[in-house]
């Protein structure tokens, strides 16, 4: 693996952050506070090209690949952007946009990634239902071809983006009495589709400028050309295609919030004084620093050479699962040795190591639990 980053990247990651440090940095705590997605933040964004990033050139994106799409989302986190927005924008690219793009048909590229890459449609993908979350192949909603047209009834739940979305990938049972992964289809709903609305958005502990809602289909109606990719292939194709993707550069702003959250932590060692020194000349605080430090380089090799994988066509489930069953652990760690340095003031709602610590609990459940990522890296160590 050549360890030297593209110029392109490059570019790509100094203008994130910089638009970071000043755009998303100064909204980030009254978005927690406020449960807000800030649609003027996402205009500036769209003008800058940031939700195409993964989009195919001729569709209006900058087809930046696996490893510059991670890398620029870490920049935006390491810049102090708000976690919940930069969850929002990596899910509408890689869980919707990329989706829509590896599985479309050319008239269904043409007809839905320009607006997406632009940003003037926000993406979001319905696969989990209320009774179907790691069992995901148990899902319920229906899809039934009437002439022309298939018939969508059911409800999914915890759809990131699902109270702001223009255009969804759904995932459904097209074939009455199949079980399992066999008989589901994907499809592209948008809003110009009769029956289906977001019936309520829930109040998170975490993440909160993430709108994550339940999406209810009542009959319905999408034509049978938005069928996505193969009629019965929903999850086995779709949804589970995109998981190396999905655990590899969604990881990317969680990374540089760590990086940021280490970069708050080592300023006010050096500025809080207690008897009579700074805390940061005392070999304890000195100690949570370096580990932190040490967790993020680990953090970054994995992700890097996870998404060199996937941009060289290299199988890789094996090392994602792997990766996401630990990165959980890290991430909170590096949260709760961030309010210990701050000591009562990391408790205080001011300081965004409080927020870090609601946030990223996020990352041992969503993209599958750590516990069902264990089952899957232990497949490949014990076939």
């Amino acid at each position: 693996m050549d360890f030297r980053i593209a110029e392109e990247h490059l570019a790509v990651v100094e203008s994130v952050e910089k638009f970071s440090r000043n755009e998303m940095l100064p909204l980030a705590r009254e978005l927690d506070e406020k449960s807000e997605f800030s649609m003027p933040l996402w205009k500036k964004m769209g003008a800058l090209g940031y939700p195409g990033l993964l989009a195919g050139q001729k569709y209006g994106g900058s087809e930046l690949g696996a490893l510059g799409t991670t890398m620029a989302l870490e920049a935006a986190g390491r810049g102090g952007a708000d976690q919940g927005t930069l969850l929002s924008w990596a899910a509408h690219m890689v869980i919707s946009m990329l989706n829509v793009e590896h599985w479309g048909s050319e008239a269904q590229n043409q007809k839905y990634l320009p607006k997406m890459a632009t940003g003037e449609w926000i993406g979001a993908m319905a696969l989990t239902e209320p009774n179907a979350g790691s069992d995901a192949s148990s899902v319920t909603t229906s899809a039934t071809l009437r002439g022309d047209k298939y018939i969508l009834n059911g409800t999914k739940m915890f759809i990131t983006n699902g109270p702001i979305c223009d255009v969804v990938v759904v995932i459904t049972r097209s074939e009455a009495g199949s079980k399992g992964a066999n008989g589901t289809t994907a499809f592209i709903v948008d809003k110009s589709m009769p029956g289906w609305f977001s019936s309520r958005k829930l109040d998170k502990m975490g993440l909160r400028a993430s709108p994550t809602g339940e999406l209810v289909f009542e009959n319905c109606e999408v034509p049978v050309e938005n069928v996505l990719g193969q009629v019965g292939m929903g999850i086995k194709s779709v949804a589970f295609s995109g998981v190396n993707w999905e655990r590899t550069i969604l990881a990317g702003h969680f990374l540089g919030g760590m990086e940021f959250n280490l970069e708050q932590c080592i300023r006010y060692a050096k500025e809080r004084v207690q008897f009579g020194r700074p805390i940061a000349s005392f070999q304890a605080i000195q100690h949570k620093i370096v580990d932190m430090a040490a967790d993020i380089e680990a953090i970054k090799v994995l992700l890097y050479r996870q998404a060199w994988m996937i941009d060289n066509n290299i199988p890789c489930i094996k090392e994602t699962s792997l990766t996401k069953a630990i990165i959980g652990g890290m991430m909170l760690r590096n949260a709760d040795e961030a309010i210990q340095i701050f000591g009562g003031y990391g408790l205080c709602k001011e300081y965004p190591v409080e927020r870090f610590y609601r946030d990223w609990k996020l990352a041992s459940i969503g993209g599958g639990t750590n516990e069902v990522n264990r089952d899957i890296a232990a497949r490949f160590l014990l076939k």
